[in-house]
């Protein structure tokens, strides 16, 4: 369905038409305008998701036309482009009438809602549930919304109102406070650090502590206090000094006996090296007369023969278990290859996880300033985040283009700030993106959040806003930042009217459905 048409289905029985509606242009099944006509073998025409339904719906005989009862062939369905010109072309009022009084054909009417002063719109501030019209909605924004944000008279950092005086009284840098130590001087909050390095009611010691004065007090005490006892401070330091040339002394002596110390053993070791050069010739002719004896062994050995056989035997058995021994130690040895081995296949396979997750991401971005998000295990994400995690869920990013902005869909399926507990919250986020240097800033186009109606109907749950220059939240994002504030609607739906509402279906097969659509109209594309 296009655009427009699927955008009017919601207020599809609330048009009013400037010439009364043919009844060829009613639909038989929901009786409103009908919308992307379609005409069936009788000739019949239907809005085309009225026809959807009623060929879903029908009995086993096969589906038949609710005017004449004749059987529709599916086969035989086409789109009735001709009667489609005539009803896009219809004049209607704007649904706002009779505040607003324009008249604008049927194909236009979304477009002239998207700027019509008198459109309800609600406050897109975060934390403001009001609804109030497109002509009072700045006024409200940059004046009376009490969830607005304000610059800090002192500071200029930007907060909300609900934040400002706190922000003020406790943590303001420049904003001027008492000295905490009463010394009478007002400074700037920063510079109380700076200050109380010079400030006089400081409690100090007396800079002679480490020579044994115990002087303590105020700073400007202690100054006068050095300032007159300069001659007991001479003596507290000579004094030391005194102190540090004994201990000076005594460690010399340790030094001079530690000297003749190592004077004595080193003549200790010349004797006990002359003592063991007898020893050291004593131990070669001792290697001489066993070079004699295992000669002599040999020749006995051979005498006895037989008899050394069964040392031989034993001597391959013990080689047999060394063997084993060393084919033990090789096990082990490819056990902790193997390990290591199993170590690194984890690695690649967590890395490949992450690269699919990624390419995944890729597959699903969008670059036409739309956003089809779809939430699966709706009712136990809900019961989790309940319990308080995660606090919210984020869609894939998406682009307003190929060289567009970037940004993704933040939703809390429990409610955020005021709609906490009671309402589903949306919001949407801007991130930086490779091609923020190109683009105009501050981001102006017009969003629009959507919770989409799974049973055909097409009564899509719609909010939008148009944002406004002066938020942080549309400034250009840091380069090293994550992303912006996220604006959007904290009660968006109630969670009531979100689970069972009386002509839709927001959640089946645990399954709910997000969109967002960027306004892309008067983007030039890079």
């Amino acid at each position: 369905m296009a655009s427009w048409e699927s955008e009017l289905t919601s207020i599809q029985h609330a048009l009013k038409f400037v010439l009364a509606l043919k009844d060829e242009f009613v639909c038989p099944v929901c009786r409103g305008v009908v919308l992307n006509p379609h005409q069936n073998s009788c000739g019949h025409i239907y809005c085309f998701h009225c026809l959807q339904g009623l060929l879903e719906t029908s009995s086993p005989s096969g589906p038949v036309c609710p005017v004449d009862g004749a059987v529709v062939t599916p086969a035989e369905v086409f789109q009735d482009n001709c009667c489609k010109r005539e009803i896009s072309n219809l004049e209607v009022y704007c649904t706002n009438l009779p505040a607003c009084t324009s008249v604008v054909t049927l194909h236009r009417l979304q477009d002239h809602l998207s700027s019509c002063p008198y459109e309800q719109l609600q406050c897109f501030n975060v934390g403001c549930r009001a609804a109030l019209q497109r002509r009072h909605l700045q006024e409200h924004l940059s004046s009376t919304c009490p969830h607005r944000t304000e610059p800090c008279p002192h500071c200029q950092q930007p907060l909300p109102l609900s934040l400002l005086q706190d922000h003020v009284l406790t943590s303001c840098p420049d904003v001027e406070v008492d000295c905490p130590s009463s010394c009478s001087q007002k400074l700037p909050r920063h510079k109380l650090k700076e200050h109380r390095d010079s400030c006089p009611e400081v409690q100090v010691s007396c800079s002679y502590k480490r020579f044994g004065c115990c002087v303590q007090g105020q700073r400007a005490r202690v100054k006068l206090h050095e300032d007159a006892a300069v001659n007991h401070h001479m003596l507290l330091v000579l004094k030391s000094n005194t102190h540090l040339e004994q201990q000076v002394e005594v460690l010399q002596e340790e030094v001079l006996q530690r000297q003749q110390k190592v004077q004595t053993d080193s003549s200790l070791l010349d004797r006990l090296q002359q003592e063991v050069r007898p020893l050291l010739q004593r131990t070669s002719n001792h290697e001489r007369i066993i070079g004699t004896a295992q000669l002599e062994v040999q020749r006995v050995s051979r005498t006895l023969g037989p008899g050394l056989e069964e040392l031989e035997q034993l001597r391959k058995s013990l080689d047999a278990v060394i063997q084993e021994v060393s084919e033990t130690e090789a096990l082990k040895e490819h056990w902790e290859s193997l390990k290591r081995h199993s170590g690194l296949l984890d690695l690649h396979a967590a890395q490949l996880h992450r690269n699919k997750e990624h390419l995944q991401e890729l597959e699903a971005t969008s670059y036409d300033g739309r956003l089809i998000w779809k939430i699966d295990d709706f009712r136990k994400r809900r019961d989790a985040e309940v319990r308080g995690q995660p606090p919210c869920l984020s869609s894939v990013p998406f682009h307003s283009g190929r060289c567009g902005y970037k940004m993704a869909a933040k939703v809390y399926l429990n409610g955020d700030g005021e709609g906490r507990g009671t309402h589903l919250s949306l919001y949407v986020v801007l991130m930086p993106g490779d091609f923020d240097a190109l683009l105009p800033w501050p981001f102006r186009q017009t969003v629009s959040l959507s919770v989409l109606d799974q049973s055909g109907a097409a009564n899509h749950r719609t909010l939008s806003f148009k944002p406004d220059p002066m938020s942080k939240s549309f400034q250009r994002p840091g380069a090293e930042s994550v992303s912006n504030i996220a604006v959007g609607f904290s009660c968006f739906i109630p969670l009531n009217k979100l689970e069972a509402p009386h002509n839709a279906t927001y959640v089946s097969d645990d399954t709910l459905f997000v969109k967002v659509k960027v306004d892309t109209a008067g983007l030039e594309q890079l």
